[in-house]
């Protein structure tokens, strides 16, 4: 009869101690490294210059611009995204698969190809921009050109997130709710969106952290324009061109702070979502 002290603990994944270390490595080399290396250049400049650096009214004005921006995109997925996924979960209609492939589009496409694309649409004598330019829409070299770049680039982190949690939701509950009396209104918003709100608010938070990065599809439309269209991740660019490392760095180290924050955020508003859901 085998004791407790002969009992072997087995786990579900076999080789378990090899590919945990195989994976704590991967993150090693290819994240916590790099990240500390960036951490580490910011920390040589001191607080002093660090402020000055980041504080600058070039940077403030960039800050305005990406955050701002990026903000405007997640709002705009926001809403889209979750009405995409609730078609291509409840409805059946003819290019249903060609659509839902289309969405991990923006996964696959070079940024840089996605804003040339953009560029083929808005700018003046463009497909859209012919015709929106003389109604006084200027999405060419302007700031809402940077929101269509961010918002084609994060859109399927919204998507991607709610869906699955769409298809799980049993349909007994909207039938229950049915019975009791519920119009189709209060079906959605008081017993599934509920339950898809954890899944919404991350795929959200994502489309916004993934914005405030973006570079390569926001750079051709853009225009670049110190204090109008400049974006951080550009100012970035160019203080690497100059060979000003240092500073690079610590603009890098705010974006790096903020996209860690709003998702911390995003897990502790999920985490009392979870709660709440399960206390009622």
């Amino acid at each position: 009869m085998a004791t407790a002290g002969t009992i072997k603990r087995k786990h579900l994944l076999p080789g378990f101690n090899l590919t945990l270390g195989v994976t704590l490595s991967y993150l090693v080399l290819i994240v916590a490294l790099p990240l500390s290396a960036m951490l580490l250049k910011t920390a040589g400049l001191g607080w002093s210059e660090f402020w000055r650096i980041v504080s600058s009214p070039r940077a403030m004005s960039a800050y305005w611009i990406t955050f701002s921006s990026a903000g405007a995109a997640a709002i705009f997925n926001a809403f889209f995204g979750m009405l995409l996924a609730w078609v291509l979960v409840r409805y059946e209609f003819p290019g249903k698969r060609l659509i839902d492939a289309l969405v991990d589009l923006p996964f696959a496409l070079p940024t840089a190809v996605a804003g040339l694309a953009l560029v083929t649409l808005f700018a003046p004598l463009g497909w859209y921009g012919q015709f929106l330019e003389p109604l006084g829409i200027k999405v060419h070299f302007s700031q809402l050109g940077i929101i269509a770049a961010m918002a084609f680039t994060s859109l399927p982190f919204v998507v991607r997130t709610v869906q699955p949690v769409l298809e799980d939701i049993p349909g007994d509950v909207e039938e229950a709710a049915r019975t009791l009396g519920a119009t189709p209104r209060q079906v959605f918003w008081r017993v599934l969106f509920p339950l898809v709100l954890p899944a919404f608010t991350a795929g959200t938070t994502l489309c916004f952290a993934r914005a405030i990065g973006e570079f390569g599809a926001v750079v051709f439309i853009a225009g670049n324009l110190p204090g109008k269209t400049e974006i951080v991740s550009l100012l970035i660019f160019i203080r690497l061109d100059e060979h000003n490392y240092p500073a690079a760095a610590a603009l890098a180290t705010v974006l790096l702070a903020v996209a860690f924050l709003s998702l911390l955020l995003t897990n502790i508003l999920q985490a009392w979502q979870l709660r709440y859901a399960d206390k009622h």
